[in-house]
């Protein structure tokens, strides 16, 4: 299973995108974006999101969660 950081990485290189390209959709520096890939920072909640809506997948794709997984009663 791959760590999201791997995930990030997949999406980013398959969209033929750089890491500046992306961090401008982030409104964030390259540097920034390059320590998510990398797993030295967090990537933050509001970036998952727009993430998700950027690449058109969901957070348990990114984050690599079962499936199946459903609300709490």
């Amino acid at each position: 299973m791959a760590d999201y950081m791997e995930i990030l990485r997949e999406l980013r290189e398959d969209s033929d995108l750089t890491q500046a390209q992306v961090a401008a959709v982030l409104q964030t520096t390259q540097q920034v974006y390059a320590r998510y890939e990398k797993g030295i920072n967090e990537l933050p909640v509001r970036h998952l999101r727009s993430l998700c809506a950027f690449y058109k997948v969901s957070a348990d794709y990114i984050l690599q969660l079962p499936e199946g997984l459903g609300r709490p009663r």
